[in-house]
């Protein structure tokens, strides 16, 4: 797995699909490539202090090195957004609404935007 550090790809991750947590928000989005699974991660400064948002962004860095890449969608990107609760939730707990979220994104039926277009 890559790490997306580019602001155009968190922009375009924010236009795909989208599932709550109570921990965080993960956002998805499939690409017309054969790159590899990419993730990036963001904490907004509502969400605490610079100690307490990079907190947030190692545990859930920690939760994505965890899970198996078996649960993603190739060819897809994805971001973690991560909310105040992750400073005080259970991490099992955490991976498990990660996982839960991860099965919920793989339901849901690719939207007119997410589905791999073909060159024309």
């Amino acid at each position: 797995m890559d790490r997306l550090r580019q602001r155009a790809d968190f922009l375009a991750v924010a236009d795909g699909a989208r599932i709550n947590a109570a921990a965080f928000v993960v956002q998805s989005r499939r690409r017309d490539d054969d790159g590899p699974i990419r993730v990036g991660f963001t904490v907004t400064k509502k969400h605490g202090t610079a100690t307490e948002r990079n907190r947030i962004r190692r545990r859930l860095r920690e939760l994505v090195k965890r899970i198996d890449a078996v649960s993603m969608r190739p060819h897809s990107d994805y971001v973690l957004v991560g909310r105040r609760a992750a400073l005080n939730r259970d991490f099992s707990t955490m991976l498990d609404d990660l996982r839960s979220a991860l099965h919920r994104l793989e339901r849901q039926p690719l939207k007119a935007r997410d589905a791999v277009r073909a060159p024309e």
